[in-house]
């Protein structure tokens, strides 16, 4: 009877943990050091994005004061139409 080749070269799984090393603890350190870099630069980039809005929002507003000052007095009144007044036209289209 031949061997398996299959089953001879399977990887042993092992539930325990690795120890603890040296150089383990200096690759967790290295890889909190990157992922606190890159947050902080997502949140400057975050707040780079909020001042620009909020100076976009505060134009805007000002935009809305100034032309509602300008055109109070000219404002009339509009009368609503209802849905039954108006008339509608429908286009029926086949293919």
């Amino acid at each position: 009877m031949r061997p398996n080749p299959l089953t001879d070269s399977r990887p042993k799984i092992s539930t325990m943990p690795r120890p603890q090393t040296e150089a383990t603890a200096y690759l967790n350190l290295y890889k909190l050091a990157i992922e606190k870099k890159r947050l902080q630069t997502e949140l400057d980039s975050i707040e780079q994005r909020r001042h620009r809005i909020q100076k976009r929002l505060s134009f805007l507003e000002s935009q809305v004061s100034e032309m509602q000052r300008e055109s109070a007095p000219k404002l009339t009144s509009v009368t609503k139409i209802s849905a039954s007044d108006s008339a509608l036209n429908t286009l029926f289209l086949e293919y």
